[in-house]
């Protein structure tokens, strides 16, 4: 799986602390933290028609990772909701849009890793793009990574951050094989997540879902379990083995920018009937009608 450029964004206005700026001028200090010491949180939103899902979720998460990290300054929820308005509308957007916001510890007066460097506040980026969601609906091979995720004892995973060479590493795995993304074990060996996105499996009409010690708790991730709730679908998220994903009836991952996408093949293993099993769609679908539903009005109604 290769993202693909899109003509709608060539001429993009990025957001940096509330300038907007064609894609091709857009820049970050040499001493902002981001470029410095990759010290920087980030989310991704999806917008439909007009209504971001889950912001208020995604918001919270934003400002807790920068309460761990100790960051100052940065920006209220109403004053990042009121640059992202600014930024889609200024790229008349609507629907079909991926939004990356990045929040950093800032610009130092020196170069260092030593956050008293940083004087300036933080440095708040809205990236919009028109992009639909980036698996194939038909679904996605896997492998399994030779690489770990970072335990909680090293890092802990719920703070969102920018420090992704983990997962970077694991994707070069996966690209190297010829397939779509890797499954990464935690250092028990139990699954964690792919190096981009979190995992179900259908087991005989039940769902399982890898606790979250070494992987961000993921705001789709709970939403599928929310309906799982509502719905009368058992799931539960638990230790899960390598060799339990081999012998599911179906296996999903989950994300903002891919929503709920089936997994084919894992290890050269075909899984389930080499297509979207039952409970995979009907969560899909459960989630599609969430997301037209439902979600923060960011712009107004035509």
């Amino acid at each position: 799986m290769r993202q693909k450029f899109y003509e709608a964004n060539r001429d993009l206005l990025v957001n940096i602390n509330g300038e907007l700026i064609h894609r091709d001028q857009a820049g970050i200090s040499p001493f902002d933290s981001s470029v410095q010491n990759g010290d920087a949180v980030w989310e991704g939103l999806r917008l439909y028609d007009g209504h971001i899902f889950k912001l208020e979720e995604h918001l919270t998460r934003l400002q807790d990772g920068a309460k761990a990290l100790a960051y100052t300054g940065a920006p209220t929820n109403e004053e990042i909701v009121e640059q992202i308005r600014r930024t889609l509308t200024a790229n008349d957007m609507r629907d079909d849009v991926h939004i990356r916001l990045t929040l950093t510890r800032g610009v130092k007066y020196t170069s260092g890793m030593d956050p008293r460097l940083n004087t300036k506040g933080t440095t708040l980026i809205i990236l919009a793009e028109h992009k639909p969601p980036v698996y194939e609906r038909s679904g996605i091979r896997l492998i399994t990574s030779g690489i770990r995720r970072i335990p909680p004892d090293c890092l802990d995973q719920t703070i969102h951050s920018c420090n992704m060479l983990n997962s970077i590493l694991a994707k070069i795995q996966a690209n190297v094989a010829g397939v779509d993304d890797a499954v990464m074990l935690d250092l028990n060996g139990f699954v964690a997540e792919t190096n981009a996105t979190h995992l179900f499996l259908v087991r005989n009409g039940a769902i399982g879902t890898p606790r979250t010690h070494s992987c961000p708790e993921g705001i789709t991730r709970a939403t599928v379990l929310e309906l799982c709730r509502a719905h009368g679908i058992p799931a539960e998220a638990r230790d899960i083995s390598l060799p339990a994903l081999y012998r599911a009836d179906e296996l999903f991952c989950t994300g903002t920018m891919g929503e709920l996408t089936p997994v084919i093949e894992l290890d050269g293993r075909a899984i389930g009937s080499d297509m979207r099993g039952p409970v995979t769609q009907r969560l899909s679908a459960l989630y599609a009608e969430l997301t037209i539903t439902t979600g923060y009005p960011i712009l107004q109604p035509k």
